[in-house]
């Protein structure tokens, strides 16, 4: 029965719905997990339809968590929410950290701000771009595909994986699962293109909104 009860208890700490993380506001779920972020030392991030947090400018962040506030959150602390995830960018610049990301080409052109807070996401990646310890990667929406789109994933060194579902927030720590969401980043990786042909996608993104 001790291990019966220490297997459940592990399985709920691995699922938590977005009611449950989310029932005291957006900002909770943003400020847990600054230790994780502190601690790890390599990142890789898949996204299909927004750019990831530690990406986001201050617009494009307040943009997307109001969206999610109105959808599913009662309480509004966005302006807290923001601050949180802002503070948290700070990883990006501290130690000797690195970064891989890789999003949809679609994601360059998901409206989810206005033209203007868009248009300054993208600039804002174009520097990013620049960064030694970064590697941002754009998977054309044209070009043969070896793996289909997935939910959006973070792995954390090798030792954990967070998968953001539409009814909740997964937390992966077995290897099996680490790995294989591993070999479906390398296989995104693959088909990703980076540098100035990355830059030319943007680009074609920041003209196409205007």
């Amino acid at each position: 029965m001790p291990d019966l009860l220490a297997s459940l208890r592990d399985v709920e700490g691995m699922w938590r719905t977005w009611r449950r993380l989310e029932r005291a506001g957006l900002r909770r779920s943003q400020t847990e997990r600054l230790p994780l972020y502190e601690r790890t030392q390599r990142f890789r991030s898949y996204s299909s339809w927004v750019f990831p947090g530690l990406l986001q400018t201050y617009q494009y962040t307040e943009d997307v968590l109001r969206m999610i506030q109105k959808q599913r959150v009662t309480l509004d602390d966005v302006a807290d929410a923001v601050a949180a995830r802002m503070e948290r960018q700070r990883v990006i610049r501290e130690g000797r950290r690195a970064f891989s990301f890789l999003v949809e080409e679609s994601v360059l052109r998901n409206s989810l701000s206005s033209v203007e807070a868009h248009d300054e996401q993208l600039a804002h990646i174009m520097t990013v771009i620049g960064l030694a310890n970064v590697s941002i990667g754009v998977i054309p929406m044209r070009g043969q595909r070896m793996q289909l789109p997935v939910e959006n994933f973070w792995i954390y060194d090798s030792t954990q994986v967070n998968v953001e579902l539409v009814s909740g927030y997964l937390t992966l720590t077995q290897p099996s699962d680490i790995e294989a969401y591993s070999e479906t980043f390398s296989r995104m990786a693959d088909m990703a293109v980076y540098g100035a042909k990355a830059k030319a996608l943007i680009n074609r993104a920041r003209e196409a909104i205007q």
